[in-house]
């Protein structure tokens, strides 16, 4: 596809308000039916758009009507993040510089304020002097050095917090400094990069023999089907899949390219449904309890040591001066209470943010429920029982009823639920919807045969005018409907537990290589070097 088609594409699609089918901007650009379905499909991957069906059964490429590309930033939000994470990185060395020299400083200060104190009740004076010929006091050695910086750590790794500090191998020491950060600013986040996202995403689709639906992608990935539909629509594009629409109205999307392999075995184990992928509580400082009494302990001796000064060190030590006042109290006293004044403020933003979490694992064991109710057809759902459903599973977290009503509404919304009410005046929800999702999209996979790069038996009639297909295509899924039945166990699997997924393991497995990489190369310099 060339850029000139693409652009002639997104000029037509300009003048549509980015909604229209292939039809409608063919006839807007005045380009062949083939080259622009490829140009849409190229603009599902780099736009915000989705697929939807027309009132006339038709796939609808549904755009975003400013055609906003994907991931993009506005100037002022790109500056201003790039401002903060400069300012942060300088703030993060100013205080493990001030916290590190002010302690050692106070260190030397205080044991030479004692040696001198008990100099002067032996009448001979110069306690500094006497105390360190005789060996009171030593600077730090090369071990507390080592400690704090640990030079075998790469300048700018993350640290994502002790229990990915686990994983790591024993030489692969996490330094000091790396935990004062995370005391003071809370652990590094994971920023996985689309392709990481993706390789679970893949995964799910040739687990499915490449078949998919917005509503599968839902049970894995948690997210909420308006953003699921815009996900399927950049896949589409990014993977050149194809989707077709079932009689009843679904989008079932065919990734045929995924599906090809130099090894026999194609079948891939899906990633967890998002009921085994809970998010986990996020840590105030994501350190050990010791290393968080270490860091508290270091900033606490410099604040006492610093407040107390003008009474114990300057006397002792003959200091004295607005110079030392300033350098030796009230910088060091400011920097101690900020110190502690940060993750105490930062609280706050960490408990709304386990607010969110708590809610959002509501709604991934709640998907369990609802996607059993759907696809089972069984009787509908109260309020009542999903609240129970949800309790017996997450037991260690305090489940509200009105964030389970919240939740169940807002599924019944996305889902199109059918809501009635019962002889009590409960509001019940059932999900028919969900169903129809699964055997059209099992329909299409027994069709396509993807696993197999074969067509199945059904395939169709060039004699076959477009309405004879629909209506053989719609007989077919009818009886399909009618007869078939749904593998709860393979589509739903583990409905009786939960699980939490650590937000490192997204990015584990490439940082994993990069180590391993670095680790080879430096293996072959020294062999080169050797050699």
């Amino acid at each position: 596809m060339s850029e000139e088609r693409q652009a002639e594409t997104l000029t037509a699609l300009r003048r549509l308000r980015g909604r229209g089918t292939v039809g409608d901007v063919a006839a807007a650009a005045g380009l062949p039916s083939e080259d622009v379905r490829q140009a849409l499909k190229a603009l599902l991957e780099s736009h915000r758009g989705q697929l939807a069906v027309s009132d006339s059964g038709e796939l609808l490429y549904d755009f975003d009507p400013r055609l906003i590309e994907r991931g993009t930033e506005p100037l002022f939000f790109r500056m201003k993040r790039a401002i903060g994470k400069a300012l942060r990185g300088g703030f993060k060395a100013w205080i493990v510089v001030m916290l590190v020299s002010y302690f050692v400083l106070f260190v030397v200060l205080v044991v030479a304020a004692l040696f001198a104190n008990k100099g002067g009740r032996d009448n001979r004076g110069g306690g500094w002097g006497r105390g360190h010929r005789h060996g009171g006091f030593h600077m730090p050695n090369l071990f507390f050095w080592y400690w704090i910086w640990s030079p075998r750590w790469r300048v700018g790794r993350p640290y994502y917090g002790h229990k990915w500090e686990r994983t790591l191998d024993k030489d692969d020491k996490v330094p000091f400094y790396k935990k004062v950060f995370s005391f003071v600013f809370g652990p590094d986040r994971p920023r996985p990069t689309q392709q990481q996202l993706d390789r679970g995403t893949i995964r799910l689709i040739r687990s499915k023999n490449g078949v998919l639906t917005t509503a599968e992608l839902v049970e894995h990935m948690a997210t909420t089907f308006p953003e699921a539909e815009s996900e399927m629509g950049r896949l589409l594009g990014a993977y050149n899949g194809e989707a077709v629409v079932s009689p009843h109205g679904e989008i079932v999307y065919a990734f045929p390219e995924l599906m090809t392999s130099a090894h026999e075995t194609k079948r891939s184990r899906p990633p967890n449904p998002s009921w085994l992928r809970l998010e986990p509580r996020l840590e105030l400082t994501g350190n050990t309890g010791g290393a968080n009494w270490a860091v508290a302990g270091m900033n606490s001796f410099t604040l006492l040591a610093a407040a107390t000064s003008p009474w114990f060190i300057f006397p002792r030590l003959g200091i004295g001066g607005t110079a030392a006042l300033v350098g030796l109290v009230w910088v060091p006293v400011a920097f101690s209470l900020l110190f502690f004044a940060v993750p105490f403020a930062r609280t706050l933003a960490v408990k709304l943010e386990n607010r969110r979490r708590r809610r959002r694992n509501v709604r991934r064991v709640l998907l369990g429920l609802v996607y059993r109710q759907g696809l089972e057809d069984a009787p509908p759902v109260s309020a009542a029982e999903a609240h129970r459903y949800v309790t017996s599973r997450l037991k260690d977290q305090v489940v509200e009823t009105r964030d389970v009503e919240a939740e169940l509404h807002t599924l019944a919304a996305e889902l199109d639920a059918d809501v009635t009410t019962d002889d009590a005046g409960a509001t019940l929800f059932a999900f028919p919807a969900l169903r129809r999702a699964f055997l059209a999209s099992d329909a299409v996979r027994r069709k396509l045969e993807l696993e197999k790069r074969t067509l199945g038996d059904i395939i169709y009639s060039t004699s076959d005018t477009t309405a004879e297909a629909g209506a053989r295509d719609g007989a077919l899924f009818d009886r399909a409907l009618q007869d078939a039945r749904v593998d709860v166990e393979r589509h739903l699997p583990a409905l009786d537990r939960v699980g939490f997924e650590d937000e490192f393991e997204l990015v584990a497995f490439d940082e994993e290589l990069a180590r391993s990489g670095a680790s080879i190369g430096a293996h072959g310099s020294r062999t080169g070097r050797r050699g």
